[in-house]
């Protein structure tokens, strides 16, 4: 698992003085950037290797300024070219959204997935989330 802190930051939040839906996309990427870094270690963008297919996220509990937040990152499914990422955002101890996300391993030379090495999939098996 991978595990990040944030201070929620007062213009994350919107007119009903809670968190605002878009800012936990961009909290989930940041929380994914160790899985980028194991693509990608310098995070080179003239050679990036991945792309987002697609993302689903689930709202559970309000959000607030004020108190900071934890997001987990997990690998919950591995295949031969792309790989779920499931995230929690926590908040006060209370489970506030989860999150799912697809990433392809991509070459943009040739706009084709590419098979992840054996390598990378142990890394991403370590970091799997726990059934």
């Amino acid at each position: 698992m991978f595990s990040e802190e944030f201070n929620v930051r007062f213009y994350e939040t919107d007119a009903l003085a809670h968190v605002s839906n878009t800012v936990l996309v961009g909290w989930f990427e940041t929380g994914r950037e160790p899985i980028f870094k194991l693509f990608n270690p310098e995070l080179d963008l003239q050679n990036w290797p991945l792309i987002l297919a697609s993302y689903k996220v689930d709202f559970l509990e309000q959000i607030y300024y004020g108190q900071k937040v934890q997001v987990s990152t997990y690998i919950s499914r591995i295949g031969t070219s792309s790989f779920d990422v499931y995230q929690e955002l926590w908040q006060q101890q209370k489970k506030c959204a989860t999150g799912t996300t697809t990433m392809v391993h991509y070459d943009f030379q040739t706009k084709q997935a590419v098979a992840i090495n054996d390598e990378i999939k142990a890394q991403l098996l370590a970091n799997s989330y726990p059934e």
